[in-house]
């Protein structure tokens, strides 16, 4: 079992999402309107620094990251607007 953190402009959520649901995660949290910087700059959800980011944390299996990193690696070099999304997988030590 892993920790996903996914960041992605809030744009593309409905995508993030249905990526999950394809590979069966269907438990998650997401943190909507966050605030951030990546290599298009900063995302305060302002006139001077417009747009947000969004992260998504998810347990997810094995099998799971696999299929999902397969997804959102298509997503993120489909286009070069979408070169900002990034994804980390960490174990899970303990779990309640």
């Amino acid at each position: 079992m892993k920790l996903v953190i996914i960041t992605f402009h809030f744009e593309y959520t409905d995508i993030i999402e249905a990526m999950l649901d394809r590979v069966g995660v269907i438990d998650y949290t997401r943190f909507p309107m966050m605030e951030g910087r990546d290599r298009d700059g900063k995302h305060f959800g302002t006139q001077v620094f417009p747009g947000n980011s969004s992260v998504v944390h998810a347990q997810v299996s094995e099998q799971q990251l696999d299929q999902l990193f397969d997804q959102l690696a298509r997503f993120r070099d489909s286009k070069p607007a979408h070169h900002h999304v990034q994804a980390l997988a960490v174990p899970i030590e303990r779990r309640l």
